[in-house]
């Protein structure tokens, strides 16, 4: 199909892109375009301008500061999946990088346009939560840092304001703890039916826990039962299935809801057995 018709502009800078923002109530990002281009063919999304912000590099990178990993938002999935940085500091999130699509999807979407879409079936948005990342947006009246618990609101809903831009994303450097990005498709390169991202802090003992949900609810979502349970003391396999308590987990042509809580259970036993020997 063809799109609605719409106007269009290239940002010259992250301000200039706010200021176009603001100049249109009906304004979209237009960052790798993986996701809302085909949502504008079907008429899905129906935006009157597209402001695109594909071309400032200086939102391309993956670099250290302190404790922290600063990613830019327009850094490519293929060049997050391949970053040294990451790899050695934060392999969850390389790893998760290059598990997106295929290879043409990697070297044109965006971390930044993927968190910004708020798509519960991504698989980036439950390995930034698992790790109580955060997210830096940009707009009329400066910075501000969303934690990742708080940015996915609904499906395709996030926290960020109509007129900012995701212009950084942050997480923890996770050192010894342990981790896993555990995935299910019906086909090679598809998104997620269900998936887990787990990070394990703890050495014999587990001290904490991170488990995050993909695909079982209009967000990603912590698997807080779970996570309280392997705190706890309780087995791999106990707290596993407590994995699906309090999800709502959609009903589609991929699988019914209630496999998906049967996945979710099988999933996060692989991923925390995955995590805790890693």
């Amino acid at each position: 199909m063809i799109p609605a018709a719409f106007d269009y502009e290239v940002a010259e800078s992250v301000d200039h892109a706010i200021e176009l923002l603001g100049s249109n109530e009906d304004a979209k990002l237009l960052a790798g375009g993986h996701s809302l281009l085909p949502a504008m063919r079907l008429r899905l999304a129906r935006p009157a301008f597209l402001v695109d912000v594909g071309r400032l590099r200086d939102l391309s990178y993956v670099q250290e500061e302190g404790d922290w990993i600063a990613i830019g938002a327009l850094t490519r999935h293929a060049d997050v999946a391949v970053s040294p940085v990451l790899r050695e500091h934060c392999a969850i999130v390389s790893h998760t990088a290059g598990q997106v699509g295929d290879p043409q999807v990697r070297h044109r979407g965006t971390i930044g346009g993927s968190l910004a879409h708020g798509d519960p079936a991504s698989d980036l948005p439950s390995v930034i939560l698992a790790l109580h990342g955060e997210l830096v947006a940009r707009g009329p009246s400066g910075d501000r840092a969303i934690p990742a618990r708080e940015f996915f609101t609904g499906v395709f809903q996030t926290a960020l304001e109509p007129n900012e831009v995701l212009v950084e994303i942050r997480v923890s450097k996770l050192g010894a703890a342990g981790w896993s990005y555990t995935k299910m498709s019906r086909r090679a390169q598809d998104y997620a039916t269900v998936a887990v991202a787990a990070v394990v802090h703890g050495n014999g003992t587990v001290e904490r826990a991170s488990v995050a949900l993909t695909n079982m609810g209009a967000t990603s979502l912590h698997a807080t039962a779970a996570e309280e349970a392997l705190v706890g003391g309780a087995s791999i396999a106990d707290a596993a299935a407590l994995a699906a308590e309090g999800t709502e987990p959609p009903t589609d042509h991929a699988a019914s809801s209630d496999f998906r809580k049967h996945l979710a259970r099988v999933l996060t036993r692989r991923a925390l057995e995955e995590a805790t020997n890693h």
